[in-house]
């Protein structure tokens, strides 16, 4: 009972993925390794640095676009291969105006928070996770001012609202397979049901819930060193925690009356937590950033970019959910008391993130980019779990944008990305004291292919 309690803890943890961050918030900027503190870059500025916000000459400039992350994560543990293919789609709009020659504002919708997967129902992690599906979306208003012609101020208010789906099995694949071992397997009823359930999941429970509204600051200023050569840039975003206050679990089985043929041949053979008797409550760190960017053009036509990334992870230290009064989880051995809530340990670390971005202007109608980035985990290797199998990671991007008309701009990016050229790491999780029961032992072998399209139109 305590194990599969914790994996139950573990099934919960979608809202607490490493990779729920997401960088690839501009089909333009993609191409340059989203790099961006430093550049001017209209209303896109909003995310990335909304002090560059203030350099908007339009009366209106309107950026839009999506994201296809197609990633391919593999587990190789004792039971052979399972893989995690699920495509995401996150999406962004900007629009901003230059109101006057030294006040820009405008509002941008995107979706900087985001994690999916699907290892399958039965797999060997199928206890700790089957599938996931999370979306945090943010409404960002902001406003910049100019100072003088080179340095610009702004800011803004990140609108966070969200909702999750996962599922995870209570009893997985030959979870039932010693039962032959005891007296129950003389009743003729139960062979015929322990091999059912030898390669599937008999029970699973679906968590599901929507987040309350949160609000971060984003702030930025940018400074155009040599107005049109190079520039300098800083933002920072506060940390917010979305909050699940009345998450509910749906308990699925594949065929109950087994289950019950189970226990009415001896009570108690399989017992299934009554998480579906009440709700529960958690909470989501999505973590302060703090991004610095130089921009530098040493001829008209070739625009160079650095991004330095600080992403505070160690906010994450651990997960604890909080069922109602009426779901029991347990009972205290040093006090008797029933035990209504449970915690996972994170314990994650900060990170640096290092960009590199270069964009050439071909012609008028079309401009080229590469980028290149080096982002880190903040994930230990005994805390790695199924849906945060965490690599560092090394990316490469190519993009183009192209303008078949001078107010209108086709934009196209792609992005590969792998564990730092080695592909795997080795989770360890399933041997450490702080994840008993909510973690895997086995190999993560982690690469992802990302193109991304938009559209842009100013005047």
């Amino acid at each position: 009972m305590k194990k599969m309690l914790f994996a139950v803890l573990a099934a919960c943890s979608l809202l607490f993925a490493e990779s729920y961050q997401i960088n690839t918030l501009s089909a333009k900027q993609l191409g340059m390794g989203h790099t961006g503190a430093g550049l001017k870059l209209g209303s896109e500025s909003m995310h990335f640095n909304p002090g560059g916000l203030g350099f908007l000459d339009k009366t209106l400039d309107i950026s839009a676009g999506a994201t296809f992350i197609m990633p391919e994560v593999e587990f190789y543990g004792s039971q052979g291969k399972a893989v995690n293919d699920k495509l995401g789609t996150p999406l962004y709009v900007y629009v901003a105006s230059s109101v006057t020659d030294w006040f820009s504002a405008g509002l941008s919708f995107t979706t900087p928070y985001g994690n999916s997967a699907d290892y399958g129902k039965n797999w060997e992690g199928a206890g700790l996770l089957q599938d996931i599906s999370l979306a945090v979306y943010a409404l960002q208003p902001t406003v910049a001012f100019k100072f003088l012609d080179q340095i610009s101020v702004g800011g803004g208010l990140a609108i966070y609202f969200g909702s999750f789906e996962q599922s995870k099995a209570l009893v997985t694949p030959g979870r039932l397979n010693p039962l032959m071992q005891t007296p129950l397997a003389a009743h003729p009823a139960v062979p015929g049901i322990v091999d059912k359930y030898k390669n599937t999941s008999a029970v699973s429970a679906t968590l599901s819930g929507d987040a309350d509204v949160a609000v971060a600051a984003n702030v930025g200023i940018q400074y155009d060193l040599l107005p049109n050569k190079l520039a300098l840039g800083i933002a920072y975003r506060s940390e917010a925690k979305m909050k699940v206050a009345k998450g509910k679990t749906k308990i699925n089985y594949e065929d109950k009356s087994d289950i019950e043929t189970l226990n009415t041949i001896n009570p108690g053979t399989v017992q299934i937590p009554a998480l579906d008797q009440g709700n529960f409550e958690a909470e989501l760190p999505l973590p302060a950033n703090l991004n610095t960017g130089i921009s530098f053009r040493p001829i008209e036509k070739l625009v160079l970019a650095f991004d330095w990334q600080m992403v505070f992870w160690g906010t994450y230290k651990d997960l604890t959910l909080d069922f109602t009064d009426n779901v029991i989880l347990g009972v205290n051995p040093s006090t008797g008391e029933f035990v209504h809530s449970l915690a996972s340990q994170k314990k994650y670390n900060n990170t640096f993130a290092y960009r590199l971005g270069a964009q050439y202007t071909v012609i008028d109608q079309l401009d080229v980019r590469l980028g290149v980035y080096y982002d880190e985990t903040p994930v230990d290797d005994d805390y790695l779990t199924p849906e945060s199998p965490s690599t560092n990671k090394l990316g490469s991007t190519i993009g183009f944008s192209f303008r078949p008309i001078s107010n209108l701009s086709i934009d196209a990016s792609f992005l590969y990305s792998n564990g730092s050229g080695s592909l795997g790491r080795d989770a360890t999780s399933g041997s450490n004291p702080d994840k008993v029961g909510d973690g895997l032992n086995g190999r993560y072998e982690v690469q992802a292919w990302v193109p991304s399209v938009g559209v842009s139109f100013n005047f």
